[in-house]
């Protein structure tokens, strides 16, 4: 059950993530150290978008090594359920405009950002995490 004290292994459904605003994405760096990071996200037909600026460290190694984990949490990235496994990947600007709408209508306060993004020339990029 998720958010039990018990550990079962990994769990490899999304449902947990229903209702929750962030969850904590784990990449890994080229030395395999792994590195967390609250995120916002957006679920649709079992796969989890997300965005963040295009030279982030995540891309970064996301571009290295795509495999991660994920897990629901809160803003300071606590979690808050099971982690799931999965690989995360850069999406086609086409499907960065399913993700974009799906993050749009979960979170108004991302149009501000947008707007403050284009303003500063600041590119972003659209992930989604397929779990396993």
């Amino acid at each position: 059950m998720p958010g039990s004290s018990g550990y079962n292994g990994p769990v490899n459904t999304i449902d947990q993530f229903a209702g929750h605003k962030y969850l904590s994405l784990e990449t890994y760096r080229k030395s395999g150290a792994a590195v967390r990071t609250p995120v916002w996200f957006a679920e649709k037909d079992g796969k989890l978008y997300l965005y963040t600026l295009a030279d982030s460290g995540k891309v970064k190694r996301i571009r290295n090594n795509p495999r991660v984990r994920a897990v629901p949490s809160d803003f300071r990235g606590n979690p808050l359920g099971e982690w799931i496994e999965g690989e995360a990947h850069i999406l086609s600007p086409e499907d960065a405009r399913t993700a974009n709408r799906q993050l749009n209508q979960k979170y108004w306060m991302k149009r501000i950002f947008d707007w403050t993004s284009k303003l500063r020339r600041t590119p972003r990029l659209y992930l989604a995490v397929l779990p396993y």
